[in-house]
């Protein structure tokens, strides 16, 4: 062998070593997130952020909701550090930063602009003034309808329905022997799925979860009239099965055009007007979410955002992916994938101000001023000792609330009155804040 051939294998040995070594010490970030539409894009454009840091490898964890929620509480509460990023939301964003599980997020990049982050959204992610998770998207809760359906009755959606109207266009609407769902509501069980909805209906009936003694209200006048009201309309006018479906299921019933109405969050209107997405993108019209006695609470404010638990051994390669995938780049990388009314929306203003999303989104201010006029420090008619519209701004909530989901949901499916599933839900929600000590 010539000496010169020796010195090379050498040179291409030690360079496949270096490269290994190199490869050995990149950095696996492991993200937990929701089986979202929004999120399988994410995870699909990912392959750009990789080729730009390919020092760090995404390992990703996608679950169904209820699952995510579980799964993140466990490993934050025990510090087991399974992942480096979570999808949470603006319910536990601040609880886990007050108590010290979230790293916070300061020193961004100077090119990420946290100005042009809608303040709404800062806010319900931070805790004390510290930001903890930046938003992925941004929600609010409307109402979808199909126009042609509407005008082939005769019927009109006036910008801000009420529930009655609901229910007389549902009753109009729905032709069982077809295929046809005069509304589809969620009725999955879950602190975030049906109940999410639910609450919203309690509070514009003039309903709150808890008085300001925080004894529980659930079996009152107003939530039995709220859930009576809820509960018959989906059994009347939904379709089969209504129990069980969340965001998710209810999305590509409308999708598919099985539904002539659905209330559900305001983030679904970009994948209703997609035409690769939507076989109604040319037929779907939008109102705001239904009042009944007061439009306080009648429209949810959440965000789902990506955090860093305390416990990740990549904190700065999970802080890096983050701000990349929460970017003005990465919304016109989705432009470019998907096209602009499918960008995640409600997190930025400069999305707002594109004339390239104001033609494709027909819906964006609208979405923008429901996002803004949300109010989760007043959510309801009476006053409260609690903030959060579609939810109760304490830890002990997620366990109580998916209890109270699954009756309400129980008598969705015929499994009991409406009466019941409350009376167990009034008994669940005040021995909860009895045990953590609300109660005086």
């Amino acid at each position: 062998m010539k000496p010169a051939t020796k010195s090379a294998l050498k040179a291409v040995s030690a360079g496949a070593v270096a490269c290994f070594a190199l490869h050995a010490q990149a950095g696996t970030v492991t993200i937990a997130t929701l089986n979202n539409p929004d999120m399988i894009e994410l995870k699909k454009l990912s392959p750009a952020f990789e080729q730009a840091n390919p020092d760090i490898k995404l390992n990703w964890v996608i679950l169904e909701e209820n699952v995510l929620r579980q799964r993140a509480t466990t490993d934050i509460t025990t510090g087991s550090g399974q992942f480096d990023v979570m999808t949470i939301g603006a319910y536990e964003t601040p609880q886990w930063g007050k108590r010290g599980w979230l790293t916070p997020l300061t020193n961004l990049p100077a090119d990420y602009d946290l100005n042009d982050v809608v303040k709404t959204a800062r806010d319900g992610l931070s805790s004390g003034g510290q930001l903890y998770a930046l938003p992925f998207y941004v929600e609010s809760s409307m109402t979808y309808y199909r126009k042609d359906l509407f005008a082939a009755k005769g019927l009109k959606m006036p910008d801000q329905p009420t529930y009655d109207q609901i229910a007389q266009f549902a009753d109009k609407l729905t032709d069982k022997a077809n295929g046809m769902y005069g509304i589809c509501l969620r009725g999955k069980a879950g602190w975030g799925e049906n109940m999410a909805y639910g609450t919203t209906v309690v509070n514009t009936f003039g309903g709150r979860w808890f008085d300001e003694k925080w004894q529980a209200q659930l079996t009152s006048p107003e939530w039995k009239k709220a859930m009576t009201f809820y509960v018959d309309l989906l059994k009347k006018d939904g379709p089969p099965g209504a129990s069980s479906n969340g965001f998710n299921e209810n999305l590509t019933l409308m999708s598919s055009g099985k539904c002539a109405m659905w209330i559900d969050a305001t983030v679904a209107a970009g994948m209703l007007y997609n035409k690769q997405q939507s076989q109604i993108a040319d037929k779907v019209g939008f109102a705001a979410a239904p009042i009944a006695v007061t439009p306080k609470g009648s429209h949810w404010l959440w965000a789902w955002a990506l955090a860093i638990p305390k416990s990740s051994k990549q904190a700065d390669s999970a802080k890096k992916f983050i701000a990349w995938a929460t970017s003005k780049q990465y919304i016109e990388l989705v432009a470019k994938d998907e096209g602009w009314a499918s960008v995640p929306p409600g997190t930025r203003h400069s999305t707002y101000a594109r004339p390239e999303y104001k033609q494709a989104a027909p819906f964006g201010d609208f979405v923008l001023k429901a996002i803004e006029t949300a109010d989760p420090d007043h959510p309801t008619l009476k006053p409260v000792p609690y903030t959060g519209v579609q939810f109760v701004g304490i830890p002990e909530f997620q366990s109580f609330g998916t209890v109270v989901g699954q009756s309400i949901s129980g008598a969705i499916a015929g499994q009991m009155t409406v009466d019941q599933a409350l009376a167990a839900g009034q008994a669940t929600a005040n021995r909860a804040v009895q045990q953590a000590g609300y109660q005086k």
